[in-house]
């Protein structure tokens, strides 16, 4: 494999500015081929999809491509991608669709592990219809989400599962494929998020067994807006409101209004440039990507292996971040400092490692940290030994005041 550091950094812009980047599960930042292909669908003729003037015909180009490109990062079908305005949207659209047929007695299954936007739209989806929302905890202690907490809580009335497939707070992996299985045999759905998971591991839609996955391309070096796959034939079978002149097709019979046309060019370049991380890939642009990722995931244990070595050898620091299959992301509390003001200290020293509960409010109560969260350091493709040992070396400065 073929990882070239400097290489790639020297395609950030925003990395010029010397800051030191640990907030990538928030967002990361963007390379100059997403940066201009955004531009250049500016740049060029647009107008309403179709396929008779200029305008028309770069419009549809973009979508079609857009489509290909998440349908090949995600091993999906492109008639399954569905482009919203965030995950959140996405996942409220479909709980509000979903929901319509749900009845008292009915049951919906969410988990402790999860970001709010894969919890608050079926709690309130299944308040709405009256049916029952059950709870899969996690073990606090090792930060494990095991299939076994998930099985405790399904029954004959289950009509859907909605589970993290990696925790943006503490990097947890979760069973997914099996958690999916255990939905299915209980007759229900299993709906997936994969924000966080699609920043470092490559999606196989089938073989995770999700319905529904969402994600969202500014994790994983695009720009700000949200993908949802399913397989067409289940699409088909929902009924989302819509405006009457709409397109009732698949998949745009979700996609309210006109779609952002830059931010998908942006989106299909940055499945591009994650396609050439390993600049000796070759093949399909879906073997291109199964190669980079390969890369990808070696680099960031790599650096994850010396980042948490460091962390253990700095006084009265509890490392969160335990479960056994987990992303490069780290949570951080200490016994005599308040993470937030480790945040402020870092950032005055050009290190953004954020501190919050990062909307996964359930997952930050269930560890016992309340409403407070702690300090998240997140890797990124851009992320090399460098930033590792100035963030070290920051926090080792802001534990000796």
């Amino acid at each position: 494999m073929t990882y070239d550091i400097a290489s790639l950094r020297s395609q950030f812009p925003a990395l010029a500015a010397g800051t030191v980047h640990f907030d990538g599960p928030g967002g990361t930042q963007t390379p100059q081929p997403v940066i201009d292909a955004i531009a250049d669908a500016l740049a060029r003729p647009l107008s309403n999809r179709g396929q008779y003037s200029l305008g028309e015909r770069n419009a549809e180009a973009i979508v079609v491509g857009a489509r290909q490109a998440m349908a090949d990062l995600l091993g999906a079908d492109p008639a399954g991608i569905v482009f919203g305005r965030s995950a959140t949207q996405l996942t409220y659209d479909v709980a509000r669709t979903l929901a319509a047929s749900w009845a008292p007695g009915d049951e919906v299954v969410v988990t402790r592990l999860d970001h709010d936007a894969n919890i608050r739209p079926w709690v309130q989806a299944a308040e709405r219809a009256g049916a029952t929302v059950r709870w899969a905890g996690f073990d606090p202690d090792t930060g494990e989400l095991t299939a076994d907490d998930v099985r405790v809580v399904l029954s004959d009335r289950t009509r859907l599962v909605a589970v993290t497939a990696a925790s943006n707070l503490i990097g947890t992996r979760p069973p997914v494929t099996e958690i999916c299985r255990l939905a299915h045999d209980a007759g229900a759905l299993a709906y997936v998020d994969g924000v966080h998971y699609t920043a470092h591991t490559l999606v196989d839609l089938s073989a995770l067994g999700a319905d529904f996955f969402v994600c969202s391309p500014y994790k994983f070096l695009g720009p700000h807006h949200g993908v949802l796959a399913a397989r067409p034939a289940l699409l088909e079978t929902l009924r989302p409101d819509k405006l009457l002149p709409s397109s009732d097709a698949v998949p745009e019979r979700f996609e309210l209004g006109t779609l952002p046309y830059e931010l998908l060019a942006g989106t299909g370049a940055a499945v591009e440039f994650l396609a050439g991380l390993d600049t000796g890939a070759a093949g399909t642009r879906r073997e291109r990507l199964a190669t980079s990722f390969a890369a990808l995931a070696a680099h960031e244990d790599t650096l994850r292996s010396r980042l948490e070595q460091g962390l253990a050898a700095l006084p009265d620091l509890s490392l969160l971040s335990r479960a056994a299959d987990r992303t490069p992301t780290l949570l951080l509390t200490f016994e005599h400092h308040d993470t937030t003001d480790a945040y402020r200290f870092l950032a005055a020293h050009d290190i953004h490692a954020p501190s919050s509960h990062f909307y996964a409010l359930e997952a930050s109560r269930h560890l016992g940290l309340g409403d407070t969260g702690g300090l998240r350091i997140g890797l990124a493709p851009y992320n090399d030994f460098e930033d590792v040992d100035r963030l070290l070396a920051a926090l080792a400065q802001f534990l000796e005041r």
